[in-house]
């Protein structure tokens, strides 16, 4: 109990309220501009939050993930092009009720939706994370804690890239980059090549790395690939509140994605992205209107946007719990979290109960909040999509610089930065997805350092007096997590996902703009709809 009232009672400041209305704004921004993600502005935030205290910090941050979720709904269905990846699915049938004069309908569908599918994951967190970590802390041993690391970066492997060797490679990079330092075992040091700034216990600097790679990189990615796609923002929104007939007609594919995204979000790495599309077809096959959805059917954005935003909770109880990021978003979060000398996992709610009641707190107004701003009918919204993207470059550029430099005061933290924005341009062209490399940067080290201890324990004993039923098991898992995405690839059949319609998101669907004809009101695929959050 009193973990309870400290945690709620550390929200009682003027300092929360404005962190929290920062990272409200923050994040709508973040989601209305395609191609700013929120990981990206996650990252970027988190070198600014480090001279904050921990609760006000993860205001900011969370708020920013909750928010970016809304508002990344804007540009899908108004201009056809998800604001992050997680509201890819809604393009299929948000921008054809846009284009049918349903835009308003759609928002405030998209809006409710969202918001009770995360209330409802958060639920799931505040009931399910503290079994989750009791069990790991009890039977958790080093050998337990590695395989779970590598189960870990195995499914982000997986998930993340088309090529599991391309996702591989990025493994390797960051497991390599995450040797550089101080060896806590023998106190040596490892590929330091005489730079003192890589010879401390942190190594390479992660925040730089994280900033560079998600930041940075997209940013001259953006650049270099940037082209109009000349979908001017539809303004019309007609009708704004949905009817009960509308509202009745959302409770089952609300249901249906609900537990799609509930339980893609206990997947380390699976983000709103998948669980989007996979919420969408679930429920148009269990739909009686299901042939009209991609034609601009409101159930099918009801369900693509509660499958995505239910990983939320999902996400959080896999990083917390678990201290395995659930999502790239969670992987920036633990991060700034070390920085702040919090570690996340079974300990964390053992040493700060409090602030795991906090951070559900934050999540919950969080929630509140952005759900308020996205049902206001505000007119700036369709002109801010018609913003150009090369006066938002040079701003960010230099919040990269400065929100790095402001993480240790040093220039070098800015050259890494730069080095790892460029190489993440690289990675880009090659396809080598950063997830993995940034997973392998921070487990890296708490992989080695439980395989280590792992060994020591299987010195004089027998092999399964050390590594139990639940290590091999994860260790199963992470091999099969790996093997999966290849099954698929050879057996199109096993993947249980139908394709969505011919067309996708960033393009205009052919045919009469006002009354697109059945075969042509689906919006075309597009090159978004394979990126990654």
């Amino acid at each position: 109990m009193n973990a309870i009232t400290d945690g709620l009672a550390a929200l009682g400041s003027w300092e929360v309220v404005l962190c929290m209305l920062l990272g409200l704004g923050l994040g709508l921004l973040v989601g209305a501009f395609p191609g700013i993600t929120a990981t990206m502005a996650v990252a970027l935030a988190s070198g600014f939050t480090m001279t904050l205290d921990p609760v006000s910090g993860l205001c900011v941050l969370l708020t920013i993930y909750v928010a970016a979720n809304f508002g990344d709904r804007i540009p899908a269905i108004l201009i056809n092009t998800p604001g992050t990846p997680a509201s890819i699915a809604t393009t299929l049938d948000g921008y054809p009720m846009a284009k049918k004069g349903q835009a308003g309908i759609a928002l405030t569908l998209s809006a409710f939706a969202s918001a009770a599918a995360i209330l409802l994951s958060m639920v799931i967190f505040a009931a399910a994370a503290v079994p989750v970590a009791t069990l790991a802390r009890n039977y958790f041993r080093s050998p337990e804690l590695f395989a779970l690391v590598v189960f870990g970066l195995t499914v982000m492997i997986g998930i993340a890239s088309k090529s599991v060797i391309k996702g591989m490679i990025g493994g390797v990079l960051g497991l390599l980059l995450g040797t550089v330092g101080l060896y806590s075992a023998t106190g040596d040091q490892r590929f330091t090549f005489g730079i003192p700034e890589l010879a401390g216990d942190e190594g390479v600097p992660f925040i730089a790395v994280i900033i560079g790679l998600f930041g940075v990189a997209e940013l001259l990615d953006q650049m270099l690939t940037h082209r109009r796609s000349g979908v001017k923002p539809i303004s019309a929104l007609g009708r704004w509140w949905p009817n009960r007939s509308e509202l009745r007609g959302s409770v089952r594919p609300f249901g249906i994605s609900s537990v799609v995204g509930l339980l893609t979000g206990l997947v380390p790495a699976a983000g709103g992205d998948i669980a989007g599309l996979i919420g969408w077809d679930r429920a148009k096959r269990a739909s009686k209107t299901g042939a009209t959805y991609g034609r601009g059917n409101y159930e099918g954005v009801v369900a693509s946007d509660t499958a995505s935003s239910a990983t939320l909770g999902g996400s959080l109880t896999t990083t917390m719990a678990l201290g395995i990021p659930g999502d790239s978003v969670m992987a920036v979060m633990i991060g700034s979290m070390l920085v702040w000398g919090l570690n996340p996992g079974p300990g964390l709610f053992t040493s700060r109960p409090d602030l795991v009641v906090t951070m559900t707190a934050i999540m919950v107004l969080a929630v509140v909040i952005s759900l308020v701003a996205s049902l206001l009918r505000l007119k700036w919204m369709v002109k801010l999509l018609d913003t150009p993207n090369h006066y938002l470059w040079p701003v960010i550029l230099v919040f990269c610089m400065i929100g790095t430099y402001a993480t240790s005061n040093s220039i070098f933290t800015v050259i890494v930065m730069m080095v790892a924005g460029v190489f993440g341009v690289v990675c880009k062209r090659l396809e080598i997805p950063a997830g993995p490399i940034v997973l392998g940067l921070l487990l890296g080290p708490i992989a080695e350092e439980n395989l280590a201890r792992a060994l020591v324990l299987q010195h004089g004993n027998g092999f399964f007096d050390v590594w139990s039923p639940i290590a091999l098991g994860f260790l199963a898992l992470a091999l099969g997590s790996l093997l999966l995405p290849l099954l698929r690839r050879r057996s199109p059949a096993m993947t249980g996902l139908e394709t969505p319609p011919a067309d996708g998101p960033g393009s205009t669907p052919a045919g009469d703009d006002d009354h697109p004809s059945d075969d042509s009101s689906t919006p075309r695929a597009s090159e978004n709809s394979s990126s990654r959050t």
